[in-house]
């Protein structure tokens, strides 16, 4: 299979630069490149392997044990000084989302096992992995018994096998590169941690650049071989350099003066414990050796804390990582850069500048630089406007006035306040939803609490063996035979998440700004449970004449959170158009997928103003609403003196739980969703109760 050139690569330069740094010292610890889809981080990770040196293992180990330092608890050894070594390319193994526990930690070899009747181990990928770069794809997607493998590998340098008669222990030392598309959902804190360096990538805007790699993408289509020939010799200089740095990392000098401007940098970011000031310091002197330089300079510490801090500062769940390149660049002031020139004969970039340049991806789509001010992009704080004097006499109801448009111009824009970290739900039984970390339930992948007759799904060899044992005569002897009738299949028992749908009455009776601070806050503070729970999360708003899915569900609960912040309000309330979007909508991700039990949260005052008979409309639709299945709360936002009770009878029509506003701090507001489900049927679809 032909590659992709590394070399051959447009854009993405940060991207480049990380990983050849991880490759010229992996003690840096991986990267984890962010970004949209359809910017070649699949293929520029894929196509690093090429630059790699060859290495020397011992012949015959199945662990990759280095004949100069064998690993002495080796399961294929102990290897004798003199035994024979073979040279083997670099390995780059690839973690599928969807694989087992023991394909990637290994387990007992089942043929051996029922064949020859011996306890053999078979490693698995953490072991193929070992001196080498494991890729994750998607790694934000990967399964929760998953991640805690690779924080154990990534902890310890060695993983440990303790099952199914086996106890293996082998070394696992391992380069983790990870990819993955924020819109999809976050990365666990702890395993985000074990990544020496992150990049975000974003598809270049310039026409020329997307050009260029179309025209690129295009050749290498029509002939790979080719196309690879015409980049061997860059190819070439790229290894050969990378091979010279690997070399000469080990003998670059870092000063005092390096060394104190890398603590006060990772001090005046407000980082986490000390593995910051380790990478950085690892990761600076990686990018001396790649320039060809001698002694850490101020670029160096530049480049490498631009890569190894953004994901490591202390933010808010919602905020997006990144750095204030101009706070880096007054921290570094007291450290000057080397007078020795970089990179001696010309070759590669210079300073802090990028490394050899990033590949398209399959689809063509153009990769670009990161933003050079790093920092996080927080759009423009809008002023709230003060309500009208209608809106004080009146409570904050409608004015009268029609709004012809669901976009009309808001009323105002109120900000939500500080969330807080809200109790943890959970859901009594076992479900059978996606794998999440909110409930029990049966799924396709974490721990066995038990087994079924048949072959459907992982095989539970004890049982399966037990039961081919138990059908065997007494008086038989030999090899054991397992038949069909003789195979048990494992239950597995994990965690399953749930969807979250807000909908939002945005409209003028909801314009006082204490309320719609109030409402955000509270919401937001259910964003933060779902952040952590990885549920997925929609919104619904409705303002004007129509109702506008603003967030269809997604596992970015970020983009909710953003999208709530910039909600506005204004004009009437089409209060029947919203739960019309609603209950489509969770009727369309009910057929997408089944298994996953919905709770819907109505935030409004239980007024319809939009059109002829919107009250009737409204009544009507929720009339039918205990039908779906859907189990709902009703948050009350009417205020004033005169009250007309209109969302506590929206919330009976709909057999929902109803809340008023003013009990709704965030976690009455959390307490009133976990009273609501322990209220609920758990063997109705779609409802469930808090254990």
């Amino acid at each position: 299979m032909v590659r992709y050139p590394f070399s051959a690569v447009v854009g993405s330069d940060d991207l480049a630069l990380a990983l050849v740094l991880t490759t010229v010292s992996p003690s840096v610890g991986g990267v984890l490149v962010r970004g949209e889809k359809g910017t070649a981080k699949s293929t520029i990770v894929r196509a690093l392997v090429d630059l790699l040196p060859a290495q020397r293992v011992v012949a015959g180990c199945r662990f990759a044990c280095d004949p100069h330092a064998p690993d002495p608890g080796c399961p294929d050894g102990p290897h004798a000084a003199d035994a024979p070594v073979e040279q083997r390319p670099a390995r780059l193994v690839e973690l599928p989302v969807g694989a087992t526990e023991d394909r990637v930690v290994g387990s007992l070899d089942l043929g051996r096992a029922l064949g020859e009747g011996r306890a053999t181990f078979q490693p698995g990928l953490l072991a193929a992995a070992h001196r080498g770069l494991l890729y994750v794809d998607e790694v934000n997607l990967l399964h929760d018994h998953l991640v805690d493998l690779l924080l154990d590998a990534a902890a310890m340098g060695r993983t440990s096998v303790e099952r199914d008669g086996v106890s293996v222990s082998h070394a696992a030392d391992l380069v983790l590169v990870g990819t993955m598309n924020p819109e999809e959902g976050e990365l666990r804190p702890q395993l985000l941690d074990r990544f020496g360096l992150t990049v975000e990538v974003a598809a270049s805007r310039e026409p020329h650049e997307r050009a260029e790699v179309v025209r690129r993408r295009l050749a290498f289509d029509a002939d790979p071989r080719a196309f690879a020939a015409r980049y061997a010799p860059a190819q070439a200089d790229l290894a050969r350099r990378v091979a010279a740095a690997r070399e000469a990392v080990g003998d670059v000098e870092l000063t005092d003066a390096a060394l104190a401007a890398i603590a006060r940098v990772c001090a005046g970011f407000d980082v986490d414990g000390m593995r910051a000031d380790i990478v950085t310091a690892r990761a600076a002197k990686a990018h001396a050796a790649w320039h060809g330089r001698t002694r850490v300079t101020r670029a160096d510490v530049r480049a490498a804390a631009r890569l190894s801090l953004p994901h490591r500062r202390r933010r808010n769940p919602f905020d997006a990582p990144g750095l204030d390149e101009g706070l880096l660049d007054r921290l570094l002031e007291d450290l000057e850069d080397d007078p020795e020139p970089p990179d001696p004969g010309g070759e590669g970039p210079q300073d802090d500048g990028p490394g050899p340049p990033a590949p398209p991806d399959p689809d063509g789509a153009a990769s670009a630089d990161t933003p050079t001010d790093g920092g996080a992009q927080t759009p423009p704080e809008a002023s709230a406007e003060q309500p009208s004097a209608a809106d004080d006499a009146n409570g904050g109801e409608d004015d009268g006035r029609e709004d012809t448009t669901a976009g009309a111009a808001p009323a105002g824009l109120a900000h939500s306040g500080a969330t807080f970290r809200p109790a943890v739900l959970r859901l009594a039984g076992v479900g059978a939803g996606d794998p999440g970390r909110r409930s029990r339930a049966r799924t396709s992948s974490g721990r066995t609490v038990g087994w079924r007759v048949g072959a459907s799904g992982r095989l539970h060899l004890p049982a399966t063996v037990t039961a081919a044992a138990r059908a065997r005569g007494s008086g038989e002897h030999g090899r054991l035979r397992v038949a069909p009738h003789h195979l048990r299949s494992a239950v597995l028992q994990g965690r399953e998440a749930n969807l979250v749908l807000l909908a939002v009455d945005a409209s003028g009776s909801m314009g006082a700004r204490r309320r719609m601070a109030e409402v955000k806050t509270a919401v937001l503070s259910l964003l933060l449970d779902a952040y952590q729970r990885r549920d997925r999360v929609g919104l619904v708003t409705f303002r004007g004449t129509a109702a506008a899915l603003d967030l269809p569900p997604t596992s970015s609960v970020e983009a909710a959170a953003r999208c709530l912040e910039s909600l506005p309000h204004g004009g009437r309330t089409p209060l029947a158009e919203g739960l019309v979007l609603a209950a489509r909508t969770l009727e369309l991700e009910r057929l997408r997928d089944p298994r996953r039990r919905p709770l819907l949260v109505l935030v409004t005052d239980g007024r319809a103003t939009a059109g002829a008979d919107a009250l009737e409309r409204a009544r009507a639709v929720a009339d039918a609403w205990p039908g779906t299945g859907v189990q709902s709360v009703v948050v009350d936002c009417e205020a004033g003196r005169l009250r007309l009770g209109l969302a506590a009878d929206l919330a009976a029509r709909m057999g929902a739980t109803h809340v008023p506003l003013g009990e709704v701090a965030a976690d009455a507001l959390l307490a009133t969703v976990s009273a609501a489900r322990a209220a609920a049927d758990p063997q109705v679809p779609g409802r469930g109760r808090v254990a």
